[in-house]
């Protein structure tokens, strides 16, 4: 009878506690959502010309659309010339952004050229345009 009392198996349950994890996932996700630069998308694809040496542009960027038949769109809006200065001159308050605008290969010159007058004559120092890098050297 010796050591009667001492054969009992005591299991003790281990318990991970998932609180202080989850707390730390919810930190870091907060801080990329934040810290993350969103670029608006014109919402409609053009066919941007080839082009090579091109320039790898910033993230404080507006962007204009020019499509196929001439349409302009700004912020995913169609738009026409004479609204592009006061648009982009109201979406520039308090920054200093460069224009980039992508017109389709197939939409007219003279589009592209009025909408480079228009975000000049807002008060825009970089307006450049949108290629397609070539695959030449």
């Amino acid at each position: 009878m010796i050591g009667r009392g001492q054969g009992k198996n005591r299991f003790e349950s281990t318990h991970i506690d998932m609180v202080p994890m989850v707390d730390c996932i919810m930190v870091l996700l907060i801080f990329l959502m934040i810290s993350t630069a969103f670029v608006n998308d014109p919402g409609i694809e053009v066919q941007k010309p080839d082009v090579s040496g091109t320039l790898v542009t910033e993230q404080n960027s507006l962007l204009i659309a020019i499509a196929a038949d001439n349409r302009i769109f700004f912020d995913g809006q169609q738009v026409s010339a004479d609204q592009i200065a006061g648009l982009v001159k109201q979406a520039a308050i308090g920054r200093a952004p460069s224009v980039i605008i992508r017109a389709d290969r197939a939409s007219n010159h003279g589009v592209f050229a009025e909408v480079y007058a228009e975000a000049k004559r807002a008060g825009i120092q970089h307006v450049q345009f949108a290629t397609t890098r070539a695959d030449g050297p």
